[in-house]
């Protein structure tokens, strides 16, 4: 019984405590008959002290993994990625290119080249249907 208590009450403050668990462990860490006040401020105890926890389990993590990447090498930060995104940008405009990475006159080129191909092909569809209608 003793363990089962135990357990229930690392789960309630390492995981999210709830006000209403909080008070039910703090009814089952009193004495049967403790008084109110006494239930109510076990109860804001074990609720700030949950929290500050998670707070402190969740900076360890982040902290470790940073470590990690660090040890590792060669992984981008989403800081330095976004930077190298800008730069990039910022190069590709002066260079006069698209987000596609060609160049703005070869983008309008290519658009003119496909009008102009897509009009041919309409004029030889419109031609041999007209011959066709001639049989």
């Amino acid at each position: 019984m003793i363990i089962d208590d135990l357990r229930k009450t690392v789960e309630g403050l390492l995981g999210t405590l709830t006000p209403a668990k909080a008070q039910q462990l703090a009814k089952d860490m009193l004495e049967p008959g403790a008084a109110k006040e006494q239930v109510a401020k076990t109860t804001a105890d074990l609720l700030e002290w949950s929290h500050t926890n998670r707070e402190r389990l969740s900076t360890f993590v982040r902290r470790e993994i940073a470590d990690q990447l660090k040890a590792v090498g060669g992984v981008a930060s989403q800081t330095e990625l976004d930077a190298l995104k800008k730069r990039v940008r910022d190069l590709e405009r002066g260079a006069g290119m698209t987000a596609s990475g060609r160049s703005k006159s070869a983008t309008k080129s290519t658009s003119t080249s496909k009008r102009s191909a897509a009009k041919r092909s309409t004029s030889k569809t419109t031609a041999s249907s007209g011959s066709a209608s001639d049989t």
